[in-house]
């Protein structure tokens, strides 16, 4: 038999083995996907269906250029973007009002940079939903979407926004 401390030790090695849940597992999709003629309704259904997407801004460290993390890759020495990922709610699954609603943090470069210039876009990608089925995630027929706007700050206590909230807590 294992000790209180293996055992801790084993389930702890487990859940770090675990792969992690698709999005699909973490959301139940709510619609069927509409018709690729239908570009509106698409681009609704994904902002409706996904819980992440890429948030870029403008950086203010660097000089205004678009920001995403920037670094040398170790393999192909070529400067490359890894662009900030971030989850967001629109509103309870089938209950979704179009405006995504981000939890940031000012120690992320993407909320401060949105504090300084509140430009941004906004991009999601059916690929996630595991709706695509197995084909390459930029085939044109796995819908993505770009949203541009700013990025606004909202401390209010609506009961709506509190309802998006708990939402976001249990992504």
């Amino acid at each position: 038999m294992l000790s209180p401390a293996r055992l801790a030790l084993a389930a702890a090695f487990l859940l770090v083995l675990r792969p992690p849940a698709p999005a699909s597992a973490a959301r139940p999709i709510v619609d069927d996907k509409p018709a690729p003629s239908e570009a509106t309704a698409t681009a609704r259904w994904l902002a409706a269906q996904n819980t992440w997407g890429v948030l870029s801004t403008i950086s203010s460290d660097l000089n205004g250029a678009p920001f995403g993390y920037s670094f040398l890759s170790q393999y192909c020495k070529l400067a490359t973007y890894i662009l900030s990922s971030v989850s967001y709610s629109d509103g309870l699954p089938g209950e979704g009002h179009g405006i995504p609603y981000f939890y940031l943090t000012t120690l992320d470069p993407t909320a401060r940079d949105a504090l300084a210039d509140e430009r941004t876009s906004f991009t999601l990608s059916e690929f996630p939903l595991g709706t695509c089925g197995k084909i390459d995630p930029e085939n044109p027929t796995c819908a993505k979407l770009t949203l541009n706007g700013k990025v606004l700050t909202n401390y209010s206590h609506d009961k709506m926004i509190v309802r998006l909230q708990l939402q976001l807590n249990f992504l």
